[in-house]
């Protein structure tokens, strides 16, 4: 078995070399032929999986979190040959939300997933924005949740609490924006506080946002929140996301649908998978068995 396998050197704590030299045994003890490469600027894990010769190996590996899986999946799904292998993930990042709905948040039992070998076809959304493409695996945000993960960047220090933090935060600001949301043959038109699309059932640190989603039913969830709530019940609701049972709240609306268009009246910036990017307006669709992850 041979396997390309990315590192950050310089991200965050350090964090990835030390994981490196946790699973690296499990890898030895099987045989396993491991292709390091130390990533040296953002985007270089899209850049390696996009350019790199990969028909050669068993699986392409990233040390990090969902925003390296972004990364992988962006590069490998806009190859020119069309060549993709199976994706593993060693977490190693702040939230980890995918792996957490593959029960993988462990390293080391991710590690041994992967040398087991068992891969599962996954679902991707296919983002349009500005003529450009781009592949979101975990979710896509507008409104509150953009100006929530625009904040957290600044506020690193604060640890994974800074996002319910500035939640909070951002409450007592309240901003209303308006959009048409288009899905199959619907049009809302409306002010919203937050549109969120979710692939998967967990975003930032172990939040339920979309508790019916599935990694694989080619179906994106929509948690839609319009401006007519007040800061009070939002408060009251935002705890809710920790166990999923927001979407019983009335006010919350909850959607399943393969595609979707978000036009709002102001262009603004999206949060794709945990990252700051691109604008609006936005045509998303689901990409059924868009590649192959390494499952337990």
């Amino acid at each position: 078995m041979k396997f390309i396998i990315t590192v950050n050197p310089h991200g965050g704590t350090k964090k990835g070399p030390r994981l490196l030299k946790q699973i690296k045994p499990i890898f030895d003890a099987a045989g396993a032929e491991l292709f390091v490469i130390e990533t040296t600027f953002a985007g270089h894990a899209k850049e390696l999986a996009n350019q790199l010769k990969i028909t050669e190996y068993d699986g392409f590996i990233g040390i990090g979190g969902d925003g390296t899986l972004h990364e992988i999946i962006n590069g490998m799904l806009s190859r020119h040959d069309g060549h993709k292998i199976p994706i593993g993930i060693i977490p190693g990042g702040s939230g980890n939300s995918y792996m957490h709905d593959l029960q993988l948040t462990d390293p080391l039992k991710a590690a041994k997933a992967i040398i087991k070998g068992k891969t599962q076809p996954l679902d991707t959304a296919k983002v349009e924005v500005n003529h450009v493409v781009k592949y979101s695996n975990n979710m896509i945000g507008w409104g509150m949740v953009t100006d929530v993960g625009k904040k957290a960047e600044h506020f690193r220090w604060m640890g994974t609490n800074r996002y319910t933090i500035l939640s909070v935060l951002e409450v007592f600001k309240h901003k209303s924006r308006s959009a048409i949301l288009i899905m199959d043959d619907q049009n809302i038109e409306n002010h919203f506080t937050f549109i969120i699309a979710c692939n998967s059932i967990h975003v930032g640190k172990g939040m339920k946002m979309a508790p019916k989603a599935k990694l694989d039913d080619g179906l994106m969830d929509l948690v839609v929140v319009r401006s007519k709530m007040s800061r009070l019940r939002l408060l009251q609701i935002l705890p809710k996301l920790f166990d999923g049972s927001h979407i019983n709240e009335p006010e919350v609306e909850y959607y399943q649908t393969s595609k979707f268009s978000l036009l709002p009246e102001t262009d603004e910036i999206l949060n794709i998978d945990g990252e700051i990017m691109g604008s609006t307006p936005i045509k998303v669709e689901m990409i059924s068995n868009a590649f192959d992850m390494f499952v337990e």
